[in-house]
């Protein structure tokens, strides 16, 4: 799947902006907080999206009425 290796780049990019952030020093932590929160969420949709895509590749659907992935989902 091609999407797969889209979201590992973007999960590497993420992780690369994180790091930038907390190797800064002339930032206070407060700043690095504010800047990296919504960074971990969004590293957060993306490892959720990357677990559902390989269930999904690895479970194949075999039922004509669709996918049920997220009712899988440990939250």
């Amino acid at each position: 799947m091609v999407s797969l290796t889209h979201i590992e780049a973007a999960l590497a990019a993420v992780d690369a902006e994180v790091k930038v952030l907390l190797y800064n020093q002339s930032l206070s932590l407060s700043e690095k907080d504010e800047k990296m929160l919504p960074l971990l969420r969004e590293s957060k949709v993306l490892k959720q999206a990357h677990e559902d895509l390989c269930y999904l590749r690895d479970n194949p659907p075999s039922s004509p009425t669709g996918c049920k992935a997220g009712s899988y989902r440990e939250d």
